[in-house]
């Protein structure tokens, strides 16, 4: 009589190899979440609005989104704001900021990254020259330093 056998599957070996599966997955989305490319991020084509205020004799802004309060713009960006605020009456009170990594229809100002200090970026603005320092809360809204940022700012309705 021929008898036909069926292959022994040891579960022990279907478990762990099942396990390592999904190991590898599960690390390979971490890494590519943590290193994409900023292009792929999910807000690198996003407009973003926070409402900067004066508190303390420099421009902060609160984001609770993110869990950012009164998180403050230094080193060179508060007199970025002072300029494109200059004609928002009240603007110490607070203002809209309308920020992105991409073009916008009403932009006002164009940001240029010029460098990292390991921390933060330096952006530079072109008319009028002036270069700020953005701290790491910039990594609240991109996974990489934009290229460019597009702002502008309006009076709060």
């Amino acid at each position: 009589m021929n008898e036909s056998k069926r292959p022994v599957v040891d579960s022990r070996r279907v478990i762990v190899y099942s396990f390592l599966a999904l190991a590898i997955a599960g690390g390979l989305t971490w890494y590519y979440g943590m290193n994409g490319d900023a292009r792929n991020s999910p807000n690198s084509n996003s407009v973003m609005i926070i409402q900067p205020y004066r508190y303390a004799g420099t421009w902060v802004f609160d984001d609770e989104s993110v869990g950012l309060v009164r998180e403050p713009f230094v080193a060179g960006v508060p007199e970025m704001i002072d300029a494109l605020v200059a004609d928002i009456p009240d603007a110490e009170q607070g203002f809209r900021l309308t920020f992105s990594a991409v073009e916008f229809p009403g932009y006002e100002k164009k940001l240029t990254w010029t460098r990292s200090d390991g921390t933060g970026n330096y952006y530079r603005l072109d008319d009028p020259p002036m270069e700020g320092w953005i701290c790491p809360a910039l990594f609240q809204y991109y996974t990489a330093p934009p290229k460019a940022l597009f702002v502008k700012a309006d009076p709060v309705p």
